[in-house]
């Protein structure tokens, strides 16, 4: 078959084996492969992601010197099984999974590492325990989406953002847009979207955002409604306490405590919005700890591949909360599947471009602007090699 091979940096078409499936495992006809944003990471930085990896208990993420097949957003059709397999779904059958498998007892990271190629070929091999059937009806290329879309799906279940915060999302490549999507779909009534590029901002408008920001021009702090204030300086904070002890003593009978009490339950006290960086760029983390209204909660999608800092004496000073999210579990990779399949969650604003397994090198370097391009797909039957 062929597939696309990433060694040192560089992306080449090759004939390879079809791979056998062992025990547990089902073959798949690649339908569609999704380029993600690791993808163009690791590509270039594969050393500092494994070396990472070793330090959190996985020896084998790809490195620069290893000839890897890449590709761990997918959707194809059931070709056959391996043994130990309930078979449970007719070849032919469209089918997404989840990107980890098992080979010998250990678990590997499809399209991340040598041992488990990924879906920039024409054939792959999916552990049957972690595949679902596409449902009828859903088209190939928003299928392919249900992998970076459960990421967001996860940050925003772990935001434990309410439908009445604010939500700020920064940075709106495919994660940041796939966010805003899943903002949107959980109920969330202020999304507001930061981004430099044009196109992105648009595609932001596209998948649901309220307010649209150009962080060159506007703050994204000041886009929030005057009637959800925000507090950026410790003064305000401070005048909000003072006023609100004047007044709450003031009730007859009752302990103002207790009324403190019961409106920081209801959320009525002081808080920041909810905010998602999607950039994943030095000085991102820093810059939101220090420009972020007070109690501001950020959660941290984006993957920085190069050591960072930023201030703890400030986020400590604006009680500012800081969360990291990686992956999802089965239970939100199935639900955000049948999110897309319901139109609960609309993502075709996303895909800006479709290219055969001859474009994927093109598509890396088109993608490496945000001027072009959110997310580009590989048909592997396709021909063609420009987007």
């Amino acid at each position: 078959m062929k597939a696309v091979v990433c060694h040192k940096g560089s992306l080449e078409v090759r004939e390879v084996e079809v791979p056998e499936p062992g025990p547990g495992h089902v073959l798949i006809k690649v339908l569609r492969a999704g380029i993600c944003g690791s993808d163009l990471h690791a590509r270039v930085h594969g050393d500092v992601v494994a070396d990472i990896g070793e330090k959190v208990g996985y020896d084998h993420f790809m490195r620069p010197s290893q000839a890897v097949v890449m590709g761990h957003e997918f959707v194809g059709e059931v070709v056959s099984y391996g043994p130990k397999c309930r078979k449970r779904w007719r070849p032919g059958t469209a089918v997404v999974a989840m990107p980890i498998i098992r080979h010998d007892g250990e678990v590997e990271m499809v399209g991340l590492s040598e041992r488990a190629p990924g879906a920039y070929s024409e054939y792959l091999l999916v552990q049957e325990d972690l595949t679902m059937p596409v449902p009828e009806g859903l088209d190939a290329d928003l299928a392919a989406l249900t992998e970076p879309l459960a990421v967001a799906h996860h940050a925003v279940r772990r935001s434990d953002v309410g439908r009445r915060d604010v939500a700020v999302v920064v940075g709106c490549g495919p994660i940041g847009l796939a966010v805003v999507l899943m903002l949107k779909a959980a109920g969330v009534k202020t999304v507001i979207a930061s981004d430099l590029s044009d196109l992105r901002r648009g595609l932001a408008r596209q998948c649901g955002a309220d307010v649209v920001v150009d962080p060159a021009v506007d703050s994204p702090w000041d886009a929030v409604p005057a009637q959800e204030k925000h507090f950026t300086r410790a003064g305000d904070l401070f005048s909000v306490a003072f006023d609100a002890m004047h007044a709450l003593q003031a009730v007859p009978g009752v302990p103002w405590w207790a009324l403190m009490n019961v409106a920081d339950k209801l959320s009525l006290t002081p808080r920041g919005p909810v905010v998602f960086e999607c950039v994943g760029v030095p000085g991102m983390i820093d810059d939101l700890v220090t420009h972020a209204p007070f109690r501001s909660r950020v959660v941290v999608v984006g993957v920085c591949m190069q050591p960072d800092v930023f201030q703890p004496a400030m986020a400590s000073n604006k009680e500012v909360d800081l969360r990291f999210v990686f992956g999802y579990d089965p239970a939100e990779f199935r639900n955000t599947l049948h999110l897309i399949a319901r139109g609960k969650v609309r993502p075709q604003p996303l895909l800006t471009g479709t290219v055969g397994l001859g474009g994927t090198a093109s598509a890396f370097e088109a993608l490496g602007s945000a001027q072009s391009h959110a997310k580009v797909l590989i048909d592997p039957s396709s021909d063609v090699v420009e987007v």
